[in-house]
């Protein structure tokens, strides 16, 4: 008798084409109704109501209710961390057309996985808090030094605030594009929130992809030491 989990449940699950469209379009952290997403599956509602329910009930996905509507959205961090590693391993798309290159293109230079910041812009950032010595890698995660912090508070992020919460503080998550780690939990998401709060990050519409401007380029640049070209 078979003791380990059920992947091939997941792996069920994950195997059907318009399900992947919903949870990349969720990739973001958005919460998106029914209609929304059979839309950009380009499915009907019935459908797109069926591919849901397996989702729920897989623990994929989670259903918030507001007054008549529900919105969906990805159940927790790790399933999009699962998502991300798929990833890399994963067949390279096949481009067809040049709207499509070009949308390759900016997830590639920049784009949120989950709450924080992946491809070229997260795994820059990543590796420029490491050579700094601003944050250390340790066993399997990332820890703030002494320096880090006192960094950080300096651009307005108080890492003793992690303490109040039960998410992980920092670790690598593997990204599918650069094939290196960017930072995700609680300090990943605070970058990513402090960038666009301040205006250097801009996010497209309808896509995980964000573009970086020419004030951040230079704000990152003093801070971290690393060159970022802006998105006209």
């Amino acid at each position: 008798m078979n003791v380990y989990p059920n992947i091939s449940y997941t792996a069920k699950l994950l195997s059907e084409p318009t399900r992947g469209i919903v949870l990349e379009s969720l990739m973001d952290g958005s919460s998106r109704p029914a209609t929304e997403l059979a839309s950009l599956a380009g499915v009907s509602h019935p459908t797109m109501s069926s591919h849901l329910s397996k989702l729920v009930e897989g623990k994929m996905l989670a259903v918030e209710h507001q007054g008549r509507h529900r919105y969906y959205k990805l159940a927790n961090e790790e399933v999009a961390e699962l998502i991300e590693k798929l990833g890399t391993i994963a067949p390279p798309v096949h481009v067809q057309s040049l709207r499509q290159s070009d949308k390759l293109k900016r997830l590639k230079n920049g784009r949120t996985c989950y709450d924080h910041l992946a491809g070229e812009l997260g795994v820059k950032i990543t590796e420029a808090l490491l050579h700094k010595q601003l944050i250390i890698e340790k066993d399997k995660t990332y820890d703030v030094t002494p320096l880090g912090a006192e960094w950080f508070s300096l651009v307005g992020i108080n890492t003793e605030q992690a303490q109040t919460t039960r998410r992980i503080f920092a670790k690598p998550c593997l990204d599918w594009s650069e094939r290196h780690y960017h930072i995700s939990g609680w300090l990943g998401a605070q970058i990513a929130t402090l960038l666009f709060s301040k205006g250097w990050l801009t996010k497209a519409e309808n896509s995980r992809a964000v573009s970086i401007t020419e004030e951040g380029a230079s704000a990152l640049q003093e801070l971290l030491g690393i060159k970022l070209k802006t998105r006209q």
